[in-house]
Parts: C-alpha cells; structure tokens; sequence
C-alpha cells in the first residue's frame, strides 16, 4: 500500500461527496486512518459545553471535518486536478504533477 502523496499545506479540490467542487488548503494529515482536513470543506455542526478555563464559551459550533484521502485531488501551480508521482532529482525526492510533468514545490515550514 502506497503512502498519502497529499500534504499539509497543499491545496487540494474536493472530486466526491456533498462538497464536490471545492477547494481548500490541507489543514491536517491523518495518515493511519486515509483521512485528511481541508479547510471549509466537509462542515459538521458542534455542541459545546461552556468551559471558563479554556475560554469557550458554549453553543453550537461548525468545524470541519475529515474526509477520505480518495475523494480530494492535488491541485498544482496553474490551479489544475492532477495526480501526484515521485522521482529522483539529484539525490532528493520530488513530487510532481502527473497532468503537466512539473515538480510540486515543498512549502517552507512556517516559524512560530
């Protein structure tokens, strides 16, 4: 079984479900379970207790939620569905774009 080619960080559009057509940017990569968060896709409605101490205040919230790794596509550079590959450039790993043969750019960590 191949691993999740998808990212954090990577813009993706949504190809099933009831948010079809979307898109957003990978919030999170749950790798065990094939799931991943997409940012404003997949909305669920929350019931939270009010809790004082972590400053909640209570109500029902909406958050998103995971959705299978199968039903979102890479987006690359030029904003098209693609599948992802990789090769050897040099002696680094490489994803790349199946649809156009371009390389995916690794997004930088983001310091805090």
């Amino acid at each position: 079984m191949a691993g999740i080619k998808i990212k954090r960080n990577d813009k993706v559009e949504v190809i099933a479900g009831k948010d079809k057509g979307k898109q957003g940017r990978v919030l999170r990569v749950i790798a065990e379970k094939n799931r991943v968060l997409v940012e404003g896709v997949m909305m669920v409605k929350k019931h939270m207790k009010p809790n004082p101490q972590k400053n909640i205040k209570g109500g029902i919230a909406e958050q998103e939620s995971t959705i299978h790794v199968s039903n979102v596509m890479l987006l690359d550079g030029e904003g098209k569905k693609t599948r992802v590959g990789s090769r050897l450039e040099g002696d680094t790993k490489v994803r790349f774009s199946k649809a156009s043969g371009t390389t995916i750019a690794e997004k930088k960590k983001q310091s805090k």
